[in-house]
């Protein structure tokens, strides 16, 4: 099924249909369906996306998740009762035409717009850069453009490093010069693609399409879109899956507390639980799936959420950015200051960094973050009353953030992947999705993917 003919399924089966005509069309559907049993596997929004449409047109279904939590990836922490945020995505990533808009409309969860435009930034000394500067890093910004356009179109891939560096020595290799050019490869590449330039790939990295307009934020935090797909959903919480049987009539999934047998499952464990062969599968799974998983590459993007008794910093912008000495140590921030009114500051580690900052202490962590803005606003500021902090790499229901595009891998991989095996195995999730990986929107979409390949079949 095409992309196209996927959104007019979802604009009928996700979004125009209220619940008695969703009930209509499934008791037109025969009563046939009702006795087909369908296993979900992850109750993250690819999971529950699917389950709800596959139960609305009359199948059986029962999500397991490894989980004491729905949403996986997607993690609302309410640990400050006043302020919800969130742990893993924040973001809709484009409001204009994103399926998450029309969703989070449903679920009537309040939606605030952010921008990039709206930001401050900041040189290696501290302070705001100067003109000159900054239009110097437009050039920069402008040719690495144009050298990763040049080398989408070479016949053999390379890292983005590479080119990268081929940039930075046309500009004259120097300290200032190396310093912008690794500002803008954390910030713009490795910030937004969760990879490290040293892996990703130039030709493929941003092969994603993207949605128009601005990126919003809940207040309320992302757990409201969760919570309305998982109404009326039979979800098992706190089953690591341990071994899939498809080589019988049925599916057999063996968890940590039982098992389970269905017709068909939906899979969408994260592409770093499927690289690290957790589970089992009899048989394993086929060489065109297994050589897929493998060649993609899970990447990486940590927070670290401090909220302070005042705001000290400017409060009419959305992001802070600093160019620093060290490649991508706390280079992007988020102000909350202007979208929900609170003292908290959201500094991010990605890649290489966030991969290394794991090994850290929530202490040394939140005193690496607070030298960075004490650098940026003056030793006087206050110290933060608590913190938040996140380690995807070392969840083990995750291993990572989200997938990215490593040298050598291109599109049809994902394609590969979202093909259903022998009509009982459906994999689902943002590392399937080849037009929206790496975003929410993408595991949603993926999640109706397998729905409707189950539905059509």
């Amino acid at each position: 099924m095409d992309r196209r003919s996927l959104l007019r399924l979802l604009l009928v089966i996700g979004f125009g249909l209220d619940a008695k005509s969703r009930a209509t069309a499934s008791a037109r559907e025969g009563n046939e369906r009702m006795s087909q049993q369908v296993i979900v596997i992850g109750a993250g929004l690819a999971g529950l996306a699917a389950a709800r449409e596959l139960q609305n047109h009359g199948f059986q279904v029962v999500v397991l998740e490894g989980r004491n939590r729905i949403g996986g990836r997607l993690w609302t922490s309410n640990k400050w009762p006043d302020i919800p945020v969130d742990l893993g995505a924040s973001w809709i990533h484009g409001l204009v035409g994103n399926p998450l808009t029309e969703l989070a409309k449903r679920a009537k969860a309040e939606i605030i717009e952010t921008s990039y435009e709206s930001n401050r930034l900041y040189d290696v000394d501290g302070q705001e850069i100067a003109e000159a500067k900054e239009q110097r890093l437009d050039r920069l910004r402008i040719q690495l453009e144009s050298a990763i356009e040049s080398a989408q179109d070479a016949d053999q891939d390379v890292s983005l490093r590479r080119v990268i560096d081929r940039v930075a020595v046309r500009f004259g290799d120097n300290v200032e010069t190396r310093q912008l050019v690794n500002f803008l490869a954390s910030s713009t590449l490795e910030q937004e693609y969760a990879g490290s330039v040293e892996r990703m790939s130039a030709q493929w990295f941003d092969s994603a399409e993207e949605f128009d307009g601005e990126d919003g934020l809940f207040p309320g935090g992302y757990h409201q879109i969760t919570k309305f797909l998982a109404d009326g959903l039979k979800i098992e919480t706190n089953q690591v899956v341990q071994q899939i049987d498809w080589n019988q009539d049925q599916v057999r999934v063996t968890t940590n507390k039982g098992e389970f047998t269905a017709d068909r499952m939906v899979l969408t464990l994260p592409l770093g639980v499927l690289k690290a062969e957790q589970v089992e599968f009899s048989p394993p799974l086929p060489n065109a799936y297994r050589s897929a998983i493998q060649k993609l590459e899970m990447g990486v993007l940590n927070k670290c959420y401090l909220r302070f008794p005042r705001v000290f910093w400017p409060q009419d912008v959305d992001w802070l950015e600093c160019i620093t000495v060290k490649h991508g140590e706390w280079v992007e921030w988020v102000s909350f200051a202007r979208t929900i009114k609170a003292p908290v500051l959201l500094g991010f580690n990605a890649a290489d960094r966030g991969r290394e900052i794991e090994a850290w202490t929530d202490q040394q962590i939140v005193s690496s973050a607070m030298a960075t803005l004490r650098h940026l606003f003056g030793p006087d500021i206050p110290a933060p009353i608590d913190y938040q902090v996140t380690r995807w790499a070392s969840d083990p229901l995750a291993l990572g953030s989200y997938s990215f595009n490593p040298v050598g891998a291109d599109p049809k991989l994902r394609r590969q992947l979202a093909k259903p095996i022998a009509d009982k195995l459906y994999l689902a999730g943002e590392a399937t999705d080849h037009e929206y990986f790496g975003t929410a929107h993408g595991a949603y979409l993926s999640g109706l993917r397998a729905a409707a390949q189950i539905i059509d079949n």
